[in-house]
Parts: structure tokens; sequence; C-alpha cells
């Protein structure tokens, strides 16, 4: 009989398993199933990329995130974080805020809070953590400063490639490259309807990304709609095989920096996404001039085993 093939991530069906831990997070949630959910496998120093890239593929969240000891010493935390293609992101968004959830949640801060530092690529990032009474902590991440790219010159290919008409994208709006660690191309719509109503073709904005060096895409709205909310937003990303992400705090942080900049908010803001993915979340901003800051909270909704 011929050899049975090894396999890259463990020897098959019949060997031993490895039990590795893992836990589901609610990020920017309301409550238990809302917000955007992410994967999390702590102390994962010994488990290999091609681990990692593989799990982020079978948990096919928007991201799965592994928390491992630092390289470097002046840092809390080190994290890392794949889509469901096992592509790696370094953004400080929901990922990373799950994370920190989880920690002050499991008792591995001291106190359940205070200022903590997360290595995440090749970027130190500070981390604050404040208890609630009577709720989960919530967690402020600071964020690289803005970067303002390139802007689409074609807006009815943007439209028909988001499944909307021209005349739904705001007149003299441009939509702008904006990055505070991952650079996302920001959408401005007319109306809250508008941006429940789109249906992108993957492919075609895909293309259009690439034509200005985004990553993903964020919709938004600034119209009211009696929550408070400064704007109404959902985000797409099939560069990174992401259809759509109900809560994007690497999103957030950009059109946050986006509208400060532009004299359409003074600092604050609060951003609603989610409705249309059936996740609702709330997102809070806050931008110093460079300073971007990103605040939420959520809860862990369930934990297991995998058995690699």
């Amino acid at each position: 009989m011929p050899a049975t093939p090894s396999h890259p991530l463990g020897r098959g069906h019949d060997g031993p398993r490895r039990r590795v831990p893992f836990l589901f997070v609610d990020v920017f949630a309301v409550g238990p199933l809302t917000g955007n959910p992410v994967a999390l496998v702590p102390d994962a120093d010994d488990l290999g990329e091609e681990v990692m890239r593989a799990a982020a593929r079978e948990f096919n969240q928007s991201e799965t995130t592994f928390l491992l000891r630092p390289r470097r010493p002046d840092a809390t935390w080190r994290l890392r974080s794949f889509t469901p293609i096992g592509a790696e992101v370094f953004g400080a968004g929901h990922n990373a805020l799950g994370a920190w959830l989880w920690l002050a949640a499991s008792g591995r801060l001291p106190g359940g809070e205070g200022e903590f530092v997360q290595e995440i690529g090749e970027d130190l990032l500070p981390v604050r953590v404040r208890a609630q009474a009577g709720r989960p902590p919530a967690v402020s991440m600071d964020q690289s400063p803005p970067r303002f790219g390139a802007a689409v010159g074609d807006p009815a290919e943007l439209a028909a490639a988001l499944g909307l008409a021209e005349a739904d994208l705001v007149a003299g709006a441009p939509a702008q490259v904006v990055g505070t660690g991952a650079d996302h191309l920001l959408v401005p719509l007319r109306a809250r309807a508008a941006v429940d109503r789109a249906r992108p073709d993957q492919a075609r904005l895909a293309a259009v990304l690439a034509s200005v060096g985004g990553e993903g895409c964020y919709l938004y709205s600034r119209e009211p709609g009696g929550d408070g909310a400064t704007a109404y937003a959902r985000f797409f990303n099939p560069t990174m095989g992401i259809a759509e992400d109900p809560a994007t705090g690497t999103a957030a942080g950009p059109l946050a920096a986006l509208l400060v900049r532009d004299g359409a908010a003074r600092g604050d803001v609060r951003i609603a996404q989610g409705h249309a993915a059936g996740r609702p979340s709330l997102i809070e901003v806050a931008v110093r001039g460079d300073l971007v800051t990103v605040t939420g909270s959520g809860l862990v909704v369930a934990e297991g085993t995998l058995l690699l």
C-alpha cells in the first residue's frame, strides 16, 4: 500500500491531537450576539504561522486574533490577526479590542484596568482599559496618525461597483482613501437608505480599491437617524476575503479623522454600523490633532477547544 502523505498541519486524524482553547468575543456590541465577533486564541506562542492561517480559515470570521508574548520589552502583549483567506492584518480595530476585553474579563490585567502597550506588526500602540460598574470594561486604543491618500476619479464606476446609482453619492465630496493603520476607501452617500441598499460586485469593487490603493471600502451617510450617531456605515473588504464586516475600528478611525479635518465633526465621533447585517454596533472615536483613539466595549459569548 502507498504511504499516507503527511499533512503540514499535523499527523492526521489517527495521531495524538493538541487541545487549543479559543473564544468568541462580540466587540462594539450593545449586548450578546450583536457587534462584531472576533475569534480569539490566547497563549498562541507555540502555534506556527501556517496553523494560525488555517485556524482563521476554519473559524471563518472577519478576523481571528492570536495572543502572544511580546518580542519587544516595552510591549505588554503581541497580537497577530488573520482574515478567512489567511491574510494577516495589522490595524488596531475590533481584532485587537476583543483581545483586551478578554484579558480584562479573565483576570490577566492587574486590577482589571490600566494603561498598556500592544505590539501589532512593527507598531507599538497604547491601550487603556477602564472598568465599568455592572458593565463590561471599555477599551480605548490609539491608532496610527491619519494618512490621506488618493481619491476615486470615476464616481460612476464606483457607484456601479457598489450596486448603486451615481446620484446616491454625495456630489462634490470625493471618495478618498484614508488610513490610521489600514488604508480604506471612505465613500460618502446621501442617505442611510442608500448605505443599506448597497450590493457590491466584489470583483468590480476590488478593482476600484486597487486603483486607489485601498484595502477595504467604508460606505457612510451623515443623514441623522435619531440614534445620535455622527455617521451610519457599512464595510466591505473583498481584497481580504470579507464580504461584510459589522463593526470596523480600522475604518471608523479614518472616517472620524476625515470628518474632523473637513469640519463635519468637532473631535468626538459616534459611528453606527452593522444594522444592515443584523448585528448593530456602536463605535466611538476621539480625534485630537493626529491622535485618533477608538473606544468600544463587548463581551465574551463563547468558548471552546480546537483539536489539532
